[in-house]
């Protein structure tokens, strides 16, 4: 199965070489100072994102097969999305990433949350070694969300490809995109593009 190559979106094939790991992508929006979310997880200095940059990440779910989350952000994310698409203001766009993300399968790693829904799966036990194995299995991209999932993931060297979404606002501390890594990580970048409101991407890929 693949889907069509369009701008930001990536294309992908079942027909993979044996022995070739499935990709993992870490992506998000964060601020020119490099946080995720200011300090007492304020995500608000992002304002609303343009039409362009909410539909490059929508594209993003679609050339996605499984999304990983850690606790905070799959709380944030469920707390809206299971019926994103039946709100009263709700775009086109909006609608279709909501239907995207309830159908699409996900992964939630947490120690703390008890059910998840919504074609999830919880794994309460080593989330590296959850993730190593997924990697190992036929099928499509896979993509990570949450500061310190994400964190665990660079430091086993699990991440193929960040995905950056800067906004051009300093907060001066709180959540941090990048983890403290054990050991440098070589990366290529593979992509820039400029949205509107200032907002940089940049898609490195991991130099193995």
């Amino acid at each position: 199965m693949s889907f069509p190559r369009r701008a930001g979106v990536y294309e992908w094939d079942d027909s993979r070489k044996a022995g070739t790991m499935r990709k993992l992508s870490y992506g998000m929006n964060l601020t020119l100072d490099g946080y995720i979310a200011a300090p007492g997880d304020d995500i608000g200095w992002g304002g609303t994102p343009s039409d362009e940059l909410f539909q490059f990440w929508s594209d993003q779910l679609q050339a996605t097969d499984v999304s990983l989350y850690g606790r905070k952000l799959w709380q944030t994310m469920s707390s809206y999305w299971p019926t994103g698409d039946r709100q009263p203001h709700a775009t086109p766009a909006q609608t279709e990433f909501a239907r995207r993300w309830r159908d699409m399968s996900k992964v939630v790693f947490s120690s703390t949350i008890a059910t998840v829904d919504w074609n999830t799966r919880l794994v309460t036990g080593d989330a590296v070694a959850e993730i190593t194995r997924l990697k190992a299995e036929d099928g499509g991209p896979m993509a990570i969300g949450g500061a310190t999932l994400a964190g665990a993931a660079m430091r086993a060297g699990l991440i193929d490809e960040y995905v950056l979404a800067t906004a051009p606002v300093l907060v001066g501390g709180g959540t941090p995109f990048f983890t403290a890594l054990d050991s440098w990580v070589n990366l290529h970048l593979a992509e820039t593009r400029t949205f509107p409101d200032g907002v940089i991407l940049t898609r490195y890929e991991t130099r193995r």
